[in-house]
């Protein structure tokens, strides 16, 4: 256990990553859609992902040839601080501004991903 709490603790030691658990709080998304919020490379997300869900504080589910995240739920439920982190970390000039371009993206229904690639 103490090993799986390090790996944790170093995966949401980084900005970025931060910044993507605060979005995926508010709702599971594409990588694209991600990309588009963050102003990051799809390289560059989809990496910090990768570290994310190997520690298994997110999931992914694939959809045609799209694939969405989400926070996982059984590993918030085992390290619930995790929560108190990313509540910490919304409160940031970036994770509010992510929030908020989130916010209106989100009425339009659409996804990013859909309307870049038909």
């Amino acid at each position: 256990m103490a090993k799986d709490l390090l790996n944790i603790l170093k995966a949401i030691a980084d900005e970025n990553r931060l910044r993507i658990l605060c979005l995926l709080k508010e709702k599971p998304l594409y990588v694209c859609e991600l990309e588009a919020i963050l102003k990051v490379t799809q390289s560059n997300v989809s990496r910090h992902l990768a570290k994310l869900k190997d520690r298994e504080i997110i999931e992914a589910e694939k959809e045609a040839q799209f694939v969405r995240y989400r926070m996982n739920e059984e590993i918030i439920k085992k390290y619930p601080f995790i929560l108190n982190v990313i509540e910490e970390a919304s409160k940031t000039e970036n994770c509010k501004r992510d929030i908020e371009t989130f916010r209106i993206m989100k009425p339009s229904g659409i996804s990013i991903c859909k309307v870049k690639k038909g």
